[in-house]
C-alpha cells in the first residue's frame, strides 16, 4: 500500500478511529481516499454495499465502521448490537473479496477475550472461556469479523487482517452520557458538573447540543430543567455519581497512536505475517478509580465523586499483551494524561466554551 494513488477506503471514517487514521494516511500523502457516510451508505444492506464496491473498486479497505458504545448501551441494545456489527462486518468482509480487494485490515475490540483469562490476553486466549456477559452481543459479533477474515484467507486466498485495540479514546470519540465509553463519559461528566458549579447555563446548553442528551427545544437553557436534567445522569453541582465501585482496571490507547499502528501494519506486513488478529495498546493498565481522580484534575472538577456499587463493573481487568505489534516496530507515543489533555481540550472547542 505504499504507492500513494491506492484507491483506499476508510469504512466508519467520521468516527472516532476512521477519523484518526484518515488524518495518518493524509500525512502519509494518500491522495484517493474514499469515503461514504452513513447517510450515503447503510453498511448493514448488502446490496447497497455491493453496489458500491463494484462502482468505486478500492484496493484497500480499512474496516472501522461499527456500532459501538459503553456498559449501559451494551446492556440496553444487545439485539442492535449483534445484529448491526455482524451485517457491517460481513457485508464489507465478502464485497471485498468479491471486488478483488488487495488488503483489508478489521478493527475489532479487546471484548473479545473471555472474562476470566488469564492477564495480561494473549491472542491464543480467544474462545477458551465464557465472555463477560455486559458486552457478550458486541463481542460475539467482532468476534465473527475475525473468524470472517481467516476463513475468507484460508478459502480464498484474501489477504484480510484483523487487530484487536485496547480501550481506545480521543477526538470525535462518542460523548453522549447514555450510550459512552467510561472515559469521555467521565471526562463529559466532570465538565458539566463544573459548568453547573459556575451556572454557565449557557455553555451547558451547547454542550448538550453538541454531544447529545438534549433538553427540549423550547427550553434549551433553562436553569432548573437543566439543573434537573443532569442531575438524572448523576451530574450535580457539588457532585458526580459513577457506576460501580472503580476498582476494575483498564487500559487506553490514544486513537492516534492505534491509527499509526495499522498504517504501519498496512503498509508492511500481509496476513500470512500477522497470524489470526493482533493486540494493540498501551502495555499498562489504571483503575477506574485512578482514571476518575486523573480526569477530575485535568478537567479541574473540584466536586466529589460518588460511587454507585449496585451498578455493574465488567471484567476486573483486561491489560493486553501486545508482543507481536511490539516486535513489529511499533509502541504507543501518547501518556495517557496527555492523551486525556488533547482529547478535552478538543471536547471543549467542539462547543466554543472554556475548560476554565
Amino acid at each position: 500500500m505504499n504507492q500513494t494513488d491506492r484507491r483506499i477506503y476508510i469504512a466508519g471514517h467520521r468516527g472516532m478511529v476512521g477519523s484518526a487514521i484518515r488524518r495518518r494516511l493524509e500525512a502519509n500523502g494518500y491522495k484517493r481516499l474514499i469515503f461514504r457516510s452513513h447517510e450515503e451508505l447503510d453498511l448493514t444492506r448488502q446490496q447497497d454495499v455491493e453496489d458500491f464496491f463494484e462502482k468505486e473498486r478500492p484496493e484497500y479497505v480499512f474496516l472501522c465502521a461499527a456500532k459501538v458504545g459503553g456498559i449501559l448501551a451494551n446492556s440496553t441494545y444487545k439485539a442492535q448490537f449483534i445484529y448491526e456489527n455482524t451485517m457491517i462486518a460481513a457485508n464489507v468482509i465478502h464485497a471485498s473479496r468479491a471486488y478483488g480487494v488487495k488488503k483489508l485490515l478489521n478493527l475489532g475490540s479487546s471484548c473479545i477475550y473471555p472474562r476470566g483469562a488469564p492477564q495480561p490476553l494473549r491472542e491464543e486466549y480467544l474462545l477458551t472461556s465464557k465472555l463477560e456477559p455486559t458486552n457478550e452481543p458486541y463481542a460475539i459479533a467482532k468476534i465473527a469479523a475475525i473468524k470472517l477474515c481467516r476463513y475468507y484467507n484460508e478459502q480464498y486466498g484474501t489477504n484480510f487482517m484483523s487487530v484487536m485495540p485496547t480501550n481506545l479514546y480521543g477526538p470525535e470519540d462518542n460523548f453522549d452520557l447514555e450510550t459512552s465509553h467510561v472515559l469521555p463519559a467521565l471526562i463529559r461528566r466532570f465538565h458539566l458538573a463544573g459548568l453547573l458549579f459556575r451556572e454557565d447555563y449557557g455553555a451547558i446548553a451547547r454542550d448538550l447540543e453538541r454531544f447529545g442528551n438534549n433538553l427540549p427545544a423550547d427550553s434549551p437553557d433553562d436553569p432548573e430543567l437543566i439543573t434537573k436534567h443532569l442531575a438524572g445522569f448523576g451530574i450535580h453541582p457539588d457532585k458526580v455519581t459513577l457506576w460501580g465501585t472503580g476498582a476494575p482496571q483498564r487500559e487506553f490507547l490514544y486513537a492516534d497512536d492505534l491509527a499509526d499502528a495499522v498504517v504501519l501494519l498496512m503498509e508492511n506486513y500481509d496476513a500470512k505475517d500477522t497470524g489470526e488478529f493482533v493486540n494493540i495498546g498501551a502495555g499498562k493498565d489504571i483503575t477506574i478509580r485512578e482514571l476518575a481522580k486523573m480526569i477530575s484534575w485535568i478537567t479541574d472538577y473540584k466536586g466529589r465523586m460518588e460511587w454507585d456499587d449496585t451498578k455493574p463493573d465488567g471484567t476486573p481487568k483486561k491489560l493486553l499483551d501486545i508482543s507481536k505489534i511490539r516486535d513489529k516496530g511499533w509502541i504507543a507515543k501518547t501518556s495517557l494524561e496527555k492523551g486525556i489533555e488533547k482529547t478535552y481540550k478538543w471536547c471543549v472547542n467542539s462547543v466554543g466554551s472554556s475548560p476554565d
